[in-house]
């Protein structure tokens, strides 16, 4: 099952490096990692997405509380929240797929980011599925090259 983590750590050199020793420390692969500084510049927001069951997740869980630099560690996947993830992708756009190219864009609300005479470079934003979604629908097109950020994840507020 799909888990995704939100771990508070401090931003120090090393929290990063630490907390992925963990996992690979302990055969647990990680399939999507994305941080970045919160408004507190002292403090990152680590969001990791991994497979595992309840148990090994409650175990990486306990390990993640006994770093120094972790604060705080919540699977949201538990409840209801907010992803996305954006991706960049580079489509062949010769003169008889440009409109397609287009279209299918604009359906996805994504937008042209490069031009070049053979291709488009498109960007995306949304949900893991919606970024599968144009992908499927470019691929026959001609995808030359895809970038992803990996997800990024928030609990939903409580709606009382």
């Amino acid at each position: 099952m799909k888990h995704t983590l939100s771990v508070l750590l401090q931003n120090k050199p090393g929290a990063l490096s630490r907390v992925t020793g963990l996992f690979s420390g302990r055969g647990f692969n990680i399939e999507s990692l994305c941080v970045a500084e919160t408004l507190d510049p002292k403090v990152s927001c680590m969001t990791l997405v991994t497979k595992g069951n309840n148990a090994i997740i409650e175990q990486v869980t306990k390990q993640l509380h006994k770093l120094i630099d972790v604060i705080k560690v919540s699977d949201i996947s538990d409840s209801e929240y907010v992803e996305r993830e954006m991706v960049l992708i580079r489509v062949k756009a010769e003169a008889q797929t440009r409109a397609e190219v287009l279209r299918v864009i604009d359906i996805f609300r994504g937008k042209v980011v490069d031009v070049s005479p053979n291709s488009y470079a498109v960007e995306i934003t949304g949900p893991e599925s919606k970024i599968k979604a144009v992908i499927d629908l470019l691929r026959p097109i001609g995808i030359k090259e895809v970038i992803r950020t990996g997800t990024i994840a928030m609990a939903r507020a409580p709606k009382k």
